[in-house]
């Protein structure tokens, strides 16, 4: 008892085993997926911050090349026509005003001729606007003036003029040719810095500018910078990008103790570069809280995996529990024992096993008992075979004699006479009753199984004689259609009628007492095999019933009317006889079983032929 105690305390249930190793699989698996996928988030993250970023300056950059290239070439449309001397001043003075209309961002436009003379027009009224005059941009020039030469040689000058917070606006500069032919007049402009504003405050997330080499902003997304003409300080170093060695970069640097990501590239125009920047701490806010995330998803993934793993354990080793103490049951000898199948996996199919499994036990249980009263039975027929044969041998002979006296007085009574159709009647049904027990008595014949050459139309005859009150009895018609001159086959013939006979007695016991029809045809199905059709208008066979109705012990019938094994006897006699036995059947529309019985072969006739010779001659 105490050894008992002592397993039974330390027994370790299989549930916890599962539980253990599936949270210590989960765990590992849980923490080496959360560390993987914040480390290459992370990394991730930072080549996507970089690539975002290059892009980001590069379009910049190629969109305000095009849009300063299109203001240089408006620039040298106003230079052309300032300096065409053969226009009448009325008409230049209207193709400048509508330049102005045509090109709204120019605000003031000044062309230095070859001997530096300089020739101004403006828009007044957006410097009116804007609270400025021509005088403050005079004033601007002569404090910062513009290279001349250097712009004559082939310089574009670019430089943020932002004089007022109403009217932010830089200086393009250029000259008249594209390529130098001796000193080219320059043309110099004030426009509008709308369009590269909008360009650089594009984005919300990134910080956009536009500035020169020295770091001074020519556009940005806080206006307010621009307008105030601020440089940007704390920029990594871009003297290879400004030498045009690279079209674009992307660098980590400190910006007034900020740590920053910042992608710079090249403006083909006035040697500008453009540059996206944002703080490293924006840019990785997502991976801190995706590691938070995936901490918190990690630690409810554990809890949920332990609980469900409880749950599950239990749900799994339970039916094995009732499964094993189901086993003991049937062990002792009882079969009557169902488990309750409540999942549908592989346990589930055991426990439906296991159902089934007790459930045909129970079945050829009953089968045997069944078996054993029908072998009673078979022991009480055989001898009722035997009674009925001696029955029939004594009534044969009063039969016979009958049937001489009925022949004998036909011969005395005169044509014509009522007496002579009686007699003919008296003879006919006595020759009627002879037949039939003589076929009575073949069937009763206790004789060894042998197989001879038969003639299948007399073999159904004589079924057919045997059954026929008995059909007619329950008003059922039996109509016969035979094929004339049918090959000889090899068979049984008693057994063949047993055949029959219990598919015509099995027909007319479905019909349940209703009026019907059996029908049976024979025909020369083939060179090699003959076919047996009996059909009857019965009730029909269910589909879903008809492959088990040639199984032994199987029934439709009520208990105690039949045992199943009339058909499974029929099939095994059937393929004794080397042959095949088929059903046709709808519900409501009768079935039809179909016999094939292979024929007298040639060289079987020739050898039958050679045994009866040898047989003569001895």
């Amino acid at each position: 008892m105490k050894n008992m105690l002592m397993r039974v305390r330390f027994r370790f249930p299989l549930r916890f085993k599962i539980l253990l190793t599936l949270l210590f699989v989960v765990t590992a698996a849980v923490s080496v997926i959360t560390f993987t996928m914040a480390s290459l988030f992370h990394k991730d993250k930072e080549t996507y911050i970089h690539d975002l970023t290059s892009v980001i300056a590069l379009h910049t950059a190629d969109e305000a090349s095009a849009l300063l290239q299109g203001y240089r070439e408006k620039l040298r449309v106003f230079s052309r026509i300032i300096g065409e001397k053969g226009l009448p001043q009325e008409q230049k003075a209207a193709m400048i005003k509508k330049l102005f209309e045509d090109f709204d961002e120019f605000v003031l436009v000044t062309r230095y001729d070859t001997h530096r003379e300089k020739v101004t027009i403006y828009d007044s009224q957006t410097l009116k606007t804007a609270g400025l005059s021509k005088d403050a941009y005079d004033e601007y020039y002569r404090t910062n003036p513009l290279p001349l030469d250097d712009i004559s040689n082939g310089k574009v000058f670019i430089q943020n003029c932002s004089l007022s917070p109403e009217l932010p606006a830089f200086t393009l500069a250029v000259s008249e040719y594209e390529a130098k032919r001796g000193n080219p007049p320059v043309i110099a402009a004030v426009i509008r810095l709308n369009s590269l504003l909008r360009l650089a405050g594009r984005t919300k997330v990134f910080e956009t500018s536009i500035f020169d080499a020295g770091g001074a902003l020519l556009a940005h997304s806080d206006k307010n910078k621009v307008v105030s003409q601020a440089k940007i300080s704390g920029l990594p170093d871009l003297s290879q990008l400004a030498k045009k060695e690279s079209l674009g970069t992307t660098a980590e640097y400190s910006q007034e103790g900020v740590a920053m990501v910042g992608g710079f590239a090249k403006i083909d125009v006035g040697g500008l570069i453009s540059g996206v920047q944002i703080t490293k701490a924006t840019a990785f806010s997502t991976a801190r809280e995706l590691l938070m995330y995936l901490l918190a998803v990690s630690l409810m993934l554990l809890i949920s995996s332990s609980l469900i793993s409880l749950f599950w354990s239990n749900k799994l080793t339970k039916p094995i529990e009732r499964l094993s103490r189901a086993t003991q049951v049937v062990g002792s000898g009882v079969f009557d024992v169902h488990i309750e199948v409540d999942s549908n996996d592989e346990i589930g199919d055991l426990a439906g096993s296991f159902n089934k499994m007790t459930t045909e036990l129970t079945a050829r249980e009953v089968a045997l008992k069944e078996a054993q009263t029908q072998l009673i039975q078979s022991e009480k027929m055989a001898a009722f075979g035997q009674l009925g044969a001696g029955i029939a041998h004594e009534v044969k002979n009063p039969l016979a004699g009958i049937l001489g006296y009925a022949q004998l007085s036909l011969r005395k009574v005169e044509e014509g006479s009522p007496l002579k159709a009686n007699l003919r009647i008296i003879e006919k049904e006595t020759k009627r009753c002879k037949g039939i027990i003589d076929n009575l008595m073949k069937f009763a014949r206790q004789e060894k199984v042998s197989y001879v050459s038969i003639d299948i139309n007399s073999v159904i005859e004589d079924a057919c004689a045997i059954v026929d009150h008995q059909l007619g009895i329950h008003k059922v018609r039996l109509e016969k259609k035979f094929s004339p001159q049918l090959p000889m086959i090899i068979g049984n013939s008693n057994q063949i009628q047993q055949v029959l006979m219990n598919l015509m007695i099995n027909a007319q016991q479905a019909m349940e007492g209703a009026p019907g029809m059996i029908t049976i045809e024979t025909a020369l199905a083939g060179p090699e095999r003959i076919e047996i059709r009996l059909s009857d208008s019965g009730p029909g066979i269910p589909k879903d019933i008809q492959a088990k109705i040639f199984e032994p012990f199987f029934t439709t019938k009520a208990a105690g009317k039949g045992t199943g094994l009339g058909l499974s006897v029929s099939y095994g006699i059937i393929k004794d006889h080397h042959g095949d036995i088929t059903i046709q059947s709808e519900s409501g529309q009768g079935t039809t079983f179909v016999i094939y019985l292979p024929v007298l072969v040639e060289t079987e006739r020739r050898k039958d032929d050679l045994h009866l010779g040898n047989d003569r001659e001895k």
